[in-house]
């Protein structure tokens, strides 16, 4: 099953990367936005291709990028469908030379995430997918290939952590973890791919009590729900993309569907939330 979208998205998503490339491992500038997040030419030169491209794809369906987020409430709230994008999310791993960046498109309708698309300029990788849908690894020009959560761990209990964002709040549902399941296996990466790691089967849970922007998660989401997944808040409702005044994400919870934890992993972090 796909949605009828998804193939102009992927395509969108691949010269969003290609926008991205001449301008890593270069000195690229770098400025900072109202809230202290860097944003570098690389960041608006992938923004101009999804925010024009898509406009042209589905001229109804209005765009609420990162990098063009000043819309108010009052117009967002009357919006039922919309595309909600980060042209380059991991800014701070991209001016490192890191090549842990993505590019991220997601279809939202009524507050929750049709389908997402994932992309991995540096290596052509690109993940894609929906709840009801199924979810998608693709390499370069290759063949996609079906991904799906674990539902058992493959011995230690892996948790997918960030490189640069944790909390206290997180650190001790961490620590609740490795009480519960013994020596935690962390798994380090950085953007969306979190999810995407998840998604494919490498990982077995995903919190996060730090946080987060809508554009952050949102297509990765649809990567993992189409994967078999879930995204809960801290006490268990389904992450949603309402309009809201800040862009701010509560703590979240990214999981496989129906695991024997699910419940006390919620109580571990609505405890401490």
């Amino acid at each position: 099953m796909s949605h009828p979208l998804l193939p102009a998205v992927l395509d969108l998503v691949r010269r969003a990367g290609e926008a991205i490339l001449p301008y890593w491992r270069t000195d690229v500038v770098v400025t900072e936005k109202a809230d202290a997040s860097p944003v570098t030419a690389a960041d608006l030169a992938a923004h101009r291709v999804l925010a024009e491209g898509l406009a042209a794809l589905a001229p109804d369906v209005p765009v609420l990028s990162e990098e063009d987020a000043e819309i108010p409430l009052a117009t967002r709230a009357g919006w039922r469908r919309w595309w909600l994008v980060d042209p380059l999310d991991g800014t701070k791993e991209f001016i490192a030379g890191s090549a842990e960046f993505t590019v991220n498109v997601a279809l939202v309708e009524d507050g929750r995430v049709l389908f997402g698309v994932v992309g991995i300029p540096a290596d052509g990788r690109c993940y894609y997918g929906g709840a009801g849908l199924g979810a998608w690894r693709v390499e370069g020009d290759g063949a996609p290939r079906s991904i799906h959560v674990r539902e058992v761990p493959d011995g230690a209990f892996t948790v997918v952590a960030s490189r640069r964002h944790s909390s206290p709040a997180q650190e001790r549902l961490l620590a609740g973890l490795d009480a519960r399941f013994g020596g935690l296996r962390l798994a380090n990466v950085g953007s969306s791919l979190k999810f995407c790691l998840l998604a494919e089967g490498e990982a077995d849970c995903y919190p996060r009590l730090a946080p987060t922007s809508q554009w952050d998660t949102a297509a990765a989401q649809g990567v993992l729900e189409g994967a078999g997944g879930e995204v809960l808040d801290s006490h268990g409702a389904p992450l949603a993309y309402g309009a809201r005044a800040t862009y701010l994400n509560p703590s979240f919870l990214a999981l496989p569907l129906g695991v024997d934890w699910r419940a006390e992993l919620i109580r571990l972090a609505s405890a401490l939330d």
